[in-house]
């Protein structure tokens, strides 16, 4: 289940591009072809019982739409049906949450259009109890204002893995910086194997973790833009040098989300989720080493990009206080179900501190490895980062990392962008 990346380009898990309810009623007729997933009201099984709809995206790992729906139909309470949806979720998303004909419940990740157009509700009732048993990151990238608008699902670290067997035939040690990385790269690199995978479009998916690898970060906690910094310039600078090397494996049948390229032996090291090394542990068993996106020298330190998933109730639900009961027995009473969506199709840290501390398949290896990693160095969403901020970023990206052009002089570019959303936003 990979989760969204809102630093680059868009991949298969952030294809939403950050709802905001942008798009218009009429994408929602088209996208759905008049099928709202809600049944219809009362009547046959379901007696008089409240009908809600829950929304997903389509997940690439095999159980779990059936998992979703064994949720759903397992609570009482409710008729849950469930719309799993593949193609553009974003579209269908932005345009639902207009319509009192969209989901009841979504998942999503929060962005502060969704509150300031009120498409979604506050949930801090049914978090009291649990807040203190949530990471204080996940807590923040669905907070707005003081308040909290989703319960974050998953928790989609994404990092380097590479074949240990490979870096010790070399001799190479794990890089330690992004200099480090394009070394080793490139002395892995032969005829047969590029030395990394990142991206079939060159590596945007490190945007983010190079920024903050290089001291920064998209938005600071004031909401001021956070990556405008010499140093910053720098670390996007040596994507260019990562992807100039010729190491860089580019045409992949898959993109870098999916762990073939790695499995396969077509690269030594591969940029990718946690969610992954099931998979990859198939593959290759104990010939699998872990690090975070290195750091740009030693006087910075490496980062590790934190996504994930977050359940919503939307505000245009006709029943939106059932809608937040099933939230709240799915995702915070029915801990064994949250285990289930976490461990059991690809490998993600539950976002609750206690569920994660017990989580066996994460307490040795590579797995446990990956969650220290995070715990070290993970950074995650910032709600104000808005989709006409991560469209400028992106553009900063494709045009330094294969164009080579001036980071700073691209940085600039996007610093205008930046600061007119966040007026707008905040004045």
């Amino acid at each position: 289940m990979p989760a969204h990346v809102p630093n680059a380009g868009l991949t298969r898990r952030d294809l939403l591009k950050r709802t905001g309810g942008l798009a218009a009623l009429a994408a929602f007729t088209a996208a759905c072809g008049g099928n709202t997933g809600r049944p219809s009201s009362g009547g046959g099984d379901g007696g008089s019982k409240v009908n809600l709809s829950q929304w997903y995206h389509q997940y690439g790992e095999t159980g779990t739409q059936q998992a979703a729906t064994k949720y759903a139909k397992a609570y009482t309470d409710a008729n849950v049906t469930v719309q799993w949806t593949p193609g553009d979720y974003g579209s269908k998303l932005s345009s639902g949450l207009l319509s009192n004909k969209g989901p009841d419940v979504f998942e999503s990740q929060l962005n502060i259009g969704m509150v300031k157009s009120n498409q979604v509700v506050a949930l801090d009732d049914i978090m009291a109890d649990v807040k203190d048993d949530f990471q204080p990151g996940d807590l923040a990238t669905n907070t707005v204002d003081g308040k909290i608008y989703g319960i974050r699902m998953i928790v989609d670290p994404q990092v380097i893995y590479y074949r240990k067997s490979l870096l010790d035939k070399a001799g190479i040690k794990p890089p330690e910086t992004i200099d480090d990385l394009i070394s080793a790269a490139k002395e892995l690199t032969t005829n047969k194997m590029k030395g990394i995978f990142v991206g079939n479009d060159g590596g945007n998916a490190l945007g983010g973790p190079a920024i903050h690898a290089g001291g920064g970060t998209l938005l600071t906690d004031d909401n001021k833009i956070g990556f405008t910094g010499a140093d910053q310039a720098k670390a996007l600078g040596k994507l260019h040098e990562l992807y100039a090397s010729k190491a860089v494996l580019l045409g992949s049948p898959t993109d870098w989300t999916d762990p073939s390229a790695i499995n396969q032996g077509l690269v030594a090291m591969q940029w990718i989720g946690m969610w992954a090394v099931p998979g990859m542990q198939k593959a290759l068993g104990d010939d699998l080493g872990v690090i975070a996106f290195p750091a740009l020298d030693a006087q910075h330190k490496a980062a590790v990009y934190s996504g994930g998933w977050t359940q919503f109730v939307s505000a245009k639900s006709p029943n939106v206080d059932a809608a937040k009961k099933f939230v709240k027995w799915l995702w915070i009473d029915q801990e064994a179900d949250q285990e289930d969506w976490s461990l059991n199709y690809g490998f993600h840290i539950p976002p609750r501190k206690s569920l994660a501390a017990k989580a066996a398949k994460l307490q040795s290896g590579v797995a446990a490895e990956t969650v220290k990693l995070t715990q070290d160095h993970g950074f995650t969403d910032n709600p104000a980062w808005t989709p006409k901020m991560n469209t400028a970023l992106t553009d900063v990206l494709t045009n330094v990392i294969k164009k080579g052009a001036d980071p700073a002089a691209e940085i600039a570019k996007a610093e205008k962008t930046v600061n007119a959303e966040l007026s707008r936003l905040f004045g």
